[in-house]
């Protein structure tokens, strides 16, 4: 599964900086939180960016840690703030 370009909102920009919401209510958050998922977003998501996920069974804020090439493809890599 992958995220729905029109289910992703920005809440705030600046400065090179945005605030995300993506509402994932047909998916787990394991799934959301998986390498790929937000793939389709690669040329909209930038690293550092932050999401609020809203997910079938629960949320978590994320950043974005790594958009570039994977075997020809773009890829948008998420982690959990520390």
């Amino acid at each position: 599964m992958r995220v729905a370009i029109r289910n992703l909102s920005v809440l705030a920009y600046a400065q090179g900086f945005t605030l995300w919401h993506c509402k994932a209510a047909a998916a787990s958050l394991a799934d959301v939180v998986a390498d790929g998922y937000f793939d389709p977003a690669s040329d909209m998501l930038a690293v550092g960016d932050m999401l609020m996920i809203s997910a079938m069974d629960a949320a978590r804020v994320v950043f974005v840690s790594k958009v570039g090439q994977a075997g020809g493809n773009e890829r948008v890599v998420v982690a959990a703030l520390a």
